[in-house]
């Protein structure tokens, strides 16, 4: 259902594992809202580009990729554990771009500033329609400065290393909490120092600190925010 006052373009920026994906799919399905999770657009150009034998170091590449391909977001077409569908030149991708290569490879691809602003322009056009909840690094800051209400979701490493830990054990893999740690911190460190939307809350965004709160208590408080 939605609420006539609900703000129709939500904005949530954050750094890596710190819950904006949960949070923000709860809070599209209770508004019955769009959820996007600009995250998977860097997620495909970087598998396009391994796909197709680029050198993601080639940035001029990389950008020309990200500038031609077809990107787009669909409501879930299946009850896989998807929460949209990634289609990239009318492929459905949404499970090939999670691989670990692509884990692996994403923030030298969304450090480029050319890549970001074709990106940025496609996750525009799209929030522009309404009634989503954008999750990302600078929808806030950079996509969306005019969204309606932007949430900057915190925690510290340490917890976001912890979280993650235990989504990869629960589907019976290894996982290793040190080596998750440096690279949640190595991913913090790319995000916050490039050059072109650097991760950082916008000026107008509430700021959330979740390390202390569950899953449940940062929703209730999200959810009063958009009444």
């Amino acid at each position: 259902m939605t609420h006539s006052s609900s703000p129709s373009i939500i904005a949530i920026d954050g750094p890596a594992a710190s819950g904006k994906s949960t949070i923000g799919l709860r809070l599209a399905h209770a508004l019955g809202y769009t959820f996007f999770d600009t995250g998977v657009m860097y997620r495909a150009v970087a598998w396009l580009a391994l796909q197709r034998g680029l050198d993601l170091l080639d940035e001029s590449a990389v950008t020309k990729l990200a500038e031609e391909a077809n990107l787009d977001i669909h409501p879930a077409s299946k009850k896989d554990g998807r929460t949209s569908d990634m289609l990239a030149d009318g492929q459905d991708v949404t499970w090939e771009i999670r691989r670990p290569e692509v884990e692996a490879n994403v923030s030298v691809v969304s450090a480029y500033a050319g890549v970001r602003r074709a990106l940025s322009a496609q996750q525009r056009k799209i929030g522009l329609r309404g009634k989503i909840v954008m999750v990302g690094r600078d929808i806030g800051t950079v996509v969306l400065p005019e969204a309606d209400l932007k949430i900057y979701l915190d925690a510290s490493a340490e917890e976001r290393a912890t979280r993650r830990y235990h989504e990869i054990v629960a589907r019976n893999e290894k996982a290793e909490y040190n080596e998750i740690l440096s690279k949640v911190r190595a991913r913090d460190e790319i995000d916050s120092t490039r050059a072109v939307a650097p991760l950082k809350p916008a000026d107008d965004a509430v700021i959330l600190d979740s390390d202390k709160l569950s899953i449940d208590e940062v929703f209730a408080r999200v959810m009063k925010l958009c009444k």
